[in-house]
């Protein structure tokens, strides 16, 4: 069996692959672990959980909930809110234990289950291995301590959750909104509340899509996953820009005037650039990941900002940040990380701070993003192949060096396999975008054929 806890927690079909059993049976093992590792001492145990509007959801809360409970842990149910939020709420009520479930931007039937440690930070890898072993060996029969009487966990709604977190991120804003025009894409999903209520109290006068969530419509051909009902409609309505979230609202891709795409890479040049500014970019650092375009890497070479990449995923780059003391982080996907404001990527103050930038500066998104020129990059998913042996394929590794001779200097490869969903990734950057299909389309086939 492999490894429950992937690089953004425990993720699988719902009521199939996560079930209410697994689910409860997680969350017991976290309250043991955590209870193991001091966490609780010398007082009782709190956590807050959260989720989006997916309908498994529902039932997954409940068995999170009971789990915790029966383990002697309280419970604050948050009711759907944003991963940030969760995490926000998780440091600022000072919980020992924050759980959202939630399954990102992967479609409705998918769920998942993420846990924060106390302050709102994700686990360590350690701590999710600890967790993994716990519950199999208690699913396995392993006894294990069981509180009664008045040891057993409360339950209680914590309804202030929404208006504490949406009054943390107009606090944290530089400048306000007033004058702009923002349409916002909320995916039916956890921020179709939250991004408006914030943006509209920023200041911005605000048009919504995909905010009507009905527990089956999340991601569906919305949000930051589709963008083109949110380039639509910003020039419909004639907006500066336009902002889409994922499920769970922890990313943040963007539109300009025009309805040009600005994606995660142009929103971190954008920030660093008005980070810097403001004299809060530490270590004058950004830090991405290997899936950067390598015309954001060339753009803050040339705008004297050093550049520290990662492996793939929010966390690594999140570990990179908190070992070296940098500010500012993220992803091509628009996972951005403000860690002076914030333990995770949080879409709607991603969208919110680029917001700020153009209402500050005066200039347009596409102005702004501009800074950048973003490479032809080709990405291609390739499916029902054993992405564990990426590494190890000798008929994959002569495919890719092959490209890399052919692309030279002027572009590269990269391969890697999903950490959520279960697929190889093969991505190439070149100068032409043919070239860059045709040597994507090459390498996919051989993944195909080697790994399939």
């Amino acid at each position: 069996m492999g490894r429950l806890f992937g690089t953004d927690g425990v993720r699988g079909v719902a009521n199939a692959d996560l079930t209410a059993e697994l689910a409860l049976g997680l969350s017991v093992a976290a309250a043991h672990v955590l209870a193991e590792a001091g966490t609780f001492e010398g007082h009782r145990p709190v956590a807050v959980v959260g989720r989006d509007p997916r309908a498994s959801g529902e039932f997954l809360e409940a068995a999170v909930v009971a789990g915790l409970a029966s383990a002697g842990v309280d419970v604050l149910r948050v009711g759907v809110l944003p991963t940030p939020a969760v995490a926000y709420l998780t440091g600022a009520l000072g919980a020992d234990l924050g759980v959202m479930l939630s399954a990102s931007h992967n479609a409705m039937p998918d769920n998942g289950i993420k846990f924060f440690a106390r302050g709102g930070h994700k686990l360590a890898d350690e701590l999710e291995d600890r967790i993994e072993r716990t519950y199999r060996a208690h699913a396995t029969g392993e006894p294990w301590d069981r509180p009664t009487g008045a040891g057993v966990g409360r339950v209680r709604d914590y309804d202030q959750g929404f208006d504490n977190y949406v009054a943390h991120l107009i606090g944290v804003l530089p400048n306000r909104l007033d004058g702009l025009k923002v349409v916002i894409d909320g995916a039916h999903g956890a921020a179709s509340r939250v991004s408006p209520e914030a943006f509209s109290r920023a200041g911005a006068e605000v048009v919504t899509i995909g905010t009507d969530p009905d527990g089956l419509n999340i991601n569906h051909e919305c949000g930051s996953t589709h963008l083109d009902k949110l380039r639509a409609a910003v020039v419909e309505h004639g907006a500066d820009l336009g902002v889409a979230h994922d499920g769970d609202a922890d990313r943040c891709l963007a539109v300009d005037a025009t309805g040009a795409e600005v994606d995660g890479d142009q929103i971190l040049a954008v920030l660093a650039l008005a980070m810097r500014e403001a004299g809060s970019l530490r270590k004058n650092t950004v830090v991405a990941t290997v899936m950067s375009n390598l015309g954001f890497k060339l753009a803050m070479e040339r705008e004297g900002v050093q550049l520290v990449q990662t492996a793939v995923g929010d966390r690594y780059v999140l570990e990179e940040m908190k070992a070296n003391g940098f500010a500012l982080g993220g992803e091509q996907s628009g996972h951005v990380i403000a860690l002076d404001h914030a333990t995770t990527g949080d879409g709607t103050l991603t969208g919110l701070m680029l917001a700020a930038r153009v209402a500050a500066s005066g200039r347009s998104l596409r102005e702004l993003a501009g800074v950048m020129e973003r490479l032809p990059q080709v990405l291609i998913n390739v499916r029902d192949v054993d992405k564990s042996r990426v590494g190890s394929s000798q008929e994959l590794a002569e495919a890719v060096a092959d490209a890399e001779r052919e692309l030279g200097a002027t572009g590269r490869v990269l391969l890697r396999s999903s950490g959520t969903e279960p697929l190889v990734r093969v991505m190439v950057e070149a100068a032409d975008i043919e070239q860059a299909r045709a040597v994507a389309q090459r390498l996919a086939d051989v993944v195909k054929s080697a790994l399939g």
